[in-house]
């Protein structure tokens, strides 16, 4: 995973990522600035790996930025933001760290 993170990092900080539409509108909605993404990725670590995703294989970071944490789910190859969210909003389905599920 440490290398999958590094190339995302690499990706995200020479702003050769993308964003979907569901992504751009999921962080309007939320309150997300393009910036917070990029730094939450930038210290981030990937939590979750999803390699058989439907569009491609794809992974969950979290992220600390400035003002909150983040979740940022994101393609691999090519990099792209799929969506983004603070944890936080639904605590019952985080451990405290916010880095694992908990299982219902």
């Amino acid at each position: 995973m440490k290398a999958e993170l590094a190339k995302i990092q690499e990706i995200v900080e020479n702003n050769q990522h993308g964003f979907t539409l569901y992504a751009l509108e999921r962080i309007i909605e939320r309150d997300i600035q393009p910036m917070e993404i990029k730094e939450a990725i930038l210290n981030g670590e990937i939590i979750e790996c999803y390699p058989e995703d439907k569009y491609g294989p794809s992974c969950l970071v979290f992220g600390k930025c400035t003002r909150k944490i983040l979740h940022i789910l994101c393609s691999l190859k090519p990099v792209w933001i799929i969506t983004a969210y603070a944890p936080a909003l639904s605590p019952e389905k985080w451990d405290e760290d916010f880095k694992k599920r908990i299982s219902s």
